[in-house]
Order: structure tokens, then sequence, then C-alpha cells
């Protein structure tokens, strides 16, 4: 017979899966192409999801190969990783055995957040960028002061994460504010509830191989790429949510 889960050991499996969860009903949502539920689980797996344009398609300010590289090796690094801590999960429920909860619980949380902001990642990117639609344009005057406020603070924030990390446009539906918030690693300094709706990868494997030590030009170069059509999106769909 199982050993039944203490309410210590409950506690803590919930709440990672429960991060993960959340946050991966951001990703499921991410696009309105025919590709659809983009990041969902198929067949009780996480998969890598295709990205919304062909690999090139960002180039000169995203280069093919860099690119690639980040999807294909990186994101679906995370993918493994997630689907890996599952069924350690999976084994320790069977065997009735927490000695590595806290471990796997962690993993849970580094993996999935790395599955499902990557998964927002490729459509926070659109070749030429896209320009800020008014609905959004009018919530970032109201809670930054002016479009250009907003943008200013999500570039310095993406360049000054400390270490590896992420820069994320955000909704909070408490107080119905968009806020800019700063990631580390995956996981860190998230505002439980906020629904991303624009996020900036500045871990060095983003953009090493073409700008190397230079996250500023990075930032930048995103800047120019900024999907903000799929942020007004993401941030009609977390205010119907919340209302």
């Amino acid at each position: 017979m199982e050993k039944l889960l203490s309410r210590r050991e409950a506690i803590k499996l919930v709440g990672a899966g429960a991060a993960v969860i959340a946050a991966q009903n951001f990703a499921c949502s991410a696009a309105d192409e025919p590709a659809g539920r983009a990041g969902a689980i198929r067949g009780g797996r996480y998969e890598l999801p295709p990205l919304p344009y062909a690999y090139d398609a960002l180039e000169p300010l995203y280069q093919q190969e860099a690119l690639k590289i980040h999807h294909t090796k990186h994101h679906a690094g995370y993918v493994a990783g997630l689907n890996a801590t599952l069924d350690k999960l999976a084994e320790a429920r069977k065997a009735g055995s927490y000695a590595a909860i806290k471990g796997l619980s962690r993993d849970l949380a580094f993996h999935g957040s790395g599955h499902v902001l990557h998964t927002l990642l490729w459509h926070s990117m659109t070749p030429k960028g896209s320009r800020m639609p008014e609905a959004l344009a009018a919530a970032v005057a109201e809670n930054f002061g002016s479009t250009e406020a907003m943008l200013e603070q999500f570039a310095a924030a993406s360049k000054s994460v400390e270490g590896s990390g992420w820069a994320v446009l955000a909704y909070e539906p408490l107080a119905g504010k968009l806020l800019i918030l700063q990631a580390e690693k995956h996981q860190n300094l998230a505002i439980w509830g906020a629904a991303p709706l624009l996020v900036c990868d500045v871990w060095e494997h983003a953009y090493y191989l073409q700008y190397a030590n230079n996250r500023g030009a990075w930032v930048e170069a995103f800047m120019k790429l900024a999907n903000w059509a799929f942020a007004a999106r993401k941030y009609e769909q977390a205010r119907g949510r919340g209302r």
C-alpha cells in the first residue's frame, strides 16, 4: 500500500504544480494561429511548439542560426526537463517515497516556467515588429504615463536583470494594472496571478552567439522586433478572465 503524503509534502507538490499549471494556461492561449494550443500537452506529455515564423524571418536582428539553436536546443531542453520531472514525480508517488520532493518541486517550477516563457517569447517577436494597438497604448499611458516611458522602463528592466532571467510586461488582475517585472532564472520574482503579455529573454543563450556579451545590443534588437499586437491580444484575454 502506498504511503499517504504528509500535509507538508502535499502542499509542496501542489504548490509547484499550481505554478506550472497557472503559467501553462497563459502559454496555451499564446496565439490565435491555426497551430492552436502552443506548448500544450499531448498524450500526457509536453511538446515543443513550432515557431510562428521561419527561422530566418527575424534576420538581421536575430540570425537564423541563433534562433534555431535557441528553439531546438534550449527550449527543447526545458520541455524534456519538464517531462522528465513529471516522470520522477509519478515514480515518487508510486513508491510512496518523497525524499527528493524539494528538488523535484524546484525542477518542476524551473523547467515548467522555462517552457512557458519560451512559448510566449516566440510570439513576443515578429518580423519588423508591430505597432501598439490603441487599446493597449491607452492602458500603457494610464499605467506608465506614456508609451515612451513604458518602453524605456521595459528596456531598462531587460538590461538590468541580475544574472539570467527575463523582463515581463504583465497584467495584474487584483488592481487591474500593467506592471513590468524582472524574473530571475525563469520562476523567481513573479507575482502570482499576473498574466504575462510580452517577454524578453536575457539569458546569455538567447543572444550570445550573435551579440556576444553585449546584452544591451540584444535588448535594442528585441525592442525593434516586439510584437505589440500579440501583447494587446493577451491583454484583452487577461482582462476578460478578470471580469
